[in-house]
This record gives structure tokens, sequence and C-alpha cells, in this order.
């Protein structure tokens, strides 16, 4: 579903190929796309010059610790040269299955734990799907029940194993161009997505990539809005559109370092792609590998000439309906706060909708999928979820555990 709006580096990290069925457990397809990061210990006003500073040094990937304000704070620089993305591996590998951690309880159960975190048990067989409704005037729909929805697989009927409509906090990448063109944009740019983070979930836990010809981690996992800004804030507008190559890094980040089940991904851009190794197909498909996440995107096409406007405006269309996200084309700069508003809300007013597929394990590939609501009070309804998945086989583990809320 695409809206127009007047009416929307760091350590190295690897994608590994792998497949995955579901959503809880996120796993990726890919290979040889690494994020860069170098971080150095920032100067207080009564430290030395800059040319004395200490050598840059990697930030982890985990999460942040509490700030402890007798430190210095920890992050990257932008006025040394930093390490390039090695070129991605277009080759296709052999898929890997992580393990996870094996549960307790009923597939679909949610339980809480002593320390206050509630766990989702679902079998690992099972496809886990975030679904977005809106009526016939583009309304979000949220009084509905599991016996409002339908669900198909390759055309076949699917019965649904679990659902759930609530505010669950999410694993969230932000990821920011960063090429030249992007210079005078990026202040309103910044503000709109720290308007998006303030009016999430407080337990979402957040990561901030800038790109251009590179992709760079500038801000690891954290709930840290003050952290976050300033991960916003290293950003030196130069260079070329390697947006296909950040996105998979990206999902790559999520599979690796997200702790939540419910992940998304949210892309600003302001032109075509014109320097990643991947193609648009490839970069869809190493997305949905993963059983997720959902992409939106923002292109500020409206000062772009019409050639590279609808070249980008066709992938950005694409990526985000490909996956169950929404693409947004604002007209002016302007437009971008409102626009950060609605995606907040979108993530928060979402269904999740848990089935165990009618085909064996053992075929693997792409599954395409369908999924219908029919409430007759609210008329003729349209479901946005992502269009498919790559099946993989069963694990040994037919049980993983994933932290889902906190409360």
């Amino acid at each position: 579903m695409t809206q127009d709006t007047s009416s929307m580096t760091s350590k190295a990290f690897t994608i590994s190929r792998k497949l995955c069925v579901t959503a809880a457990a996120v796993l990726v397809v890919s290979s040889g796309l690494p994020l860069r990061s170098q971080a150095q210990v920032s100067p207080s006003p009564q430290t030395q010059p800059p040319s004395a500073q200490p050598q840059a040094t990697a930030l982890s990937h985990g999460p942040l610790q509490a700030n402890d304000p007798t430190q210095a704070e920890v992050q990257p620089r932008l006025d040394i040269d930093r390490d390039p993305i090695p070129s991605p591996d277009i080759e296709e590998s052999e898929p890997s299955v992580a393990s996870a951690p094996s549960g307790t309880g009923r597939p679909g159960e949610i339980q809480k734990r002593q320390d206050g975190l509630y766990t989702m048990h679902q079998d690992v067989d099972e496809v886990l799907l975030t679904c977005a409704v809106v009526d016939e005037k583009g309304h979000e729909v949220s009084d509905l029940n599991r016996g409002d929805f339908r669900v198909w697989e390759d055309g076949v009927p699917q019965a649904t194993t679990s659902f759930l409509h609530q505010d669950q906090p999410v694993s969230l990448g932000i990821v920011v161009d960063n090429s030249g063109s992007m210079q005078d944009k990026r202040e309103a740019v910044n503000s709109a997505a720290l308007h998006l983070l303030r009016a999430s979930n407080p337990k979402d836990s957040t990561f901030i990539v800038n790109f251009s010809d590179r992709a760079f981690l500038d801000q690891g996992f954290t709930s840290d809005i003050a952290a976050l800004d300033r991960g916003l804030s290293h950003f030196d507008s130069k260079g070329t559109t390697a947006m296909y190559d950040a996105v998979a890094a990206s999902a790559d980040e999520l599979s690796h370092h997200g702790k939540l089940p419910k992940q998304v991904l949210l892309v600003i851009t302001d032109g075509a792609d014109n320097a990643s190794r991947l193609e648009l197909e490839q970069a869809i498909r190493r997305v949905q590998g993963l059983g997720g996440p959902v992409v939106y995107t923002v292109g500020l096409l409206y000062d772009a000439n019409k050639e590279e406007a609808a070249r980008a405006r066709g992938a950005l269309e694409r990526l985000s309906a490909e996956t169950g996200g929404v693409a947004y084309f604002p007209r002016s700069l302007e437009d971008v706060d409102s626009i950060a508003a609605e995606v907040a809300h979108d993530i928060r007013d979402q269904y999740t909708i848990g089935y165990r597929s009618s085909k064996p394990t053992s075929k693997e590939g792409y599954r395409t999928v369908r999924v219908e609501a029919n409430a007759p009070k609210h008329g003729k309804l349209t479901v946005r979820t992502r269009k498919g998945y790559f099946a993989r086989k069963s694990a040994s583990d037919h049980t993983q555990t994933a932290q889902a809320l906190s409360q």
C-alpha cells in the first residue's frame, strides 16, 4: 500500500545466508555485507585537543549499558577515514539455521516470567504475520478478532494457531540516506525521526544506520533517545546512494542483535540507488528470508528529476509492499513530521497472526501468503502484510522462546 503525502560506521558485521519461517526468531538470507563502525571517546571541555585524542575503538553491537556520568561518552567520529563496506557476496550460499533456546508452554501462549519479561512460545514451524488493516477510506481498523481473519498459503486455506493484537515493543532500525543530495534535508529528517521515536513504544529498541556508498552503524540497539539523537547527528552528507546494500546489512543487524520478535526497518532516501552491489530483487529476497521485518520507506523525491524519481519510487513501493510496510512520498520536508507520526502509530496498532503451514517442511523455497479480513460493520477491508516467505527444513529443536513483551 502506497500513500502520497499531502495525503509520506560501528563494528563490522557480516550477513550470513539463512532461511527462516518465523518472525519470533529472525534469521537472514544474505552474505558478505557488513556495516562498519569506528568510535572514539569524546573529550570533555577540560580534556586535551582533538590532535591528542586516543585512537578510534570499535563500538559494541550489544545493548548500551546504563549511562555513567563520570565517563566520557563513546561515539563515532566523522573526521577520520573509516573502513568501507566490503563488496557484498552476490552468489547464493547454502542456508544455515541458527538454533534458539527451547522453552515451555503452548504455541502462541504468552507467559510472564519472574523478571517481569513476557515470553511468547512458538513452534518453529509456525509462520507469524504482522498485519495492518484499513477500511475503504484508509482508516485503521483495530477492533477485529481472530475469527475475522482468513489466511492462504500458495492459494491453500490455512488454520490460524495464534492471534495477538496489542502494542508490542519492536526492534527498529532507522536507515537514513547520507549521500551528498541529503545535506540540506538531514536536519528536518533527523527531527522527524526523533519525533517518531518519542511517539513509539518507550520499550522499543532502536539502532541508527547512515549510508551513502557505504553504510555505518552509528548507534547500536538502545532505548535511549539521547543516544539515538547522537547517532542521527553523525552524518557527513557526501557520496552516492547504495540503498539496497544498506537495507540488506540493516536487516542482518536485526537478525543478529534484535531481541524483540516484532521487527521494523524505516528507510529514508531522496533518490534512486546508484551504487549498490545488490539488485533490488536480491535485497528484497534477503529481507524476506528473515520472516520479516516490515519495511517502511520515505522517498523525498519532490526535487528529483522525473526519471530518477520514477525509478526510486518504484523501488521503494516494491520494497515496502513485499514486506508489509508502507511507502510514503512527501511533497516537501514539512510533511515528513506527520509521516513519522503516522509510521509510529501504524507500528503500534497491528495484529500478529500465526499459522502452521499445511505443506510439509521438507518442501523448501518461496511461498506466497495472502490474508483477508471480513467484518461487515466495517465494509471492505484491506490487510497489509508480507507477500511471502522462504520456507526451511524443520530444525531438531521444535520450540523456541522469544522475548515478546516487557512490562
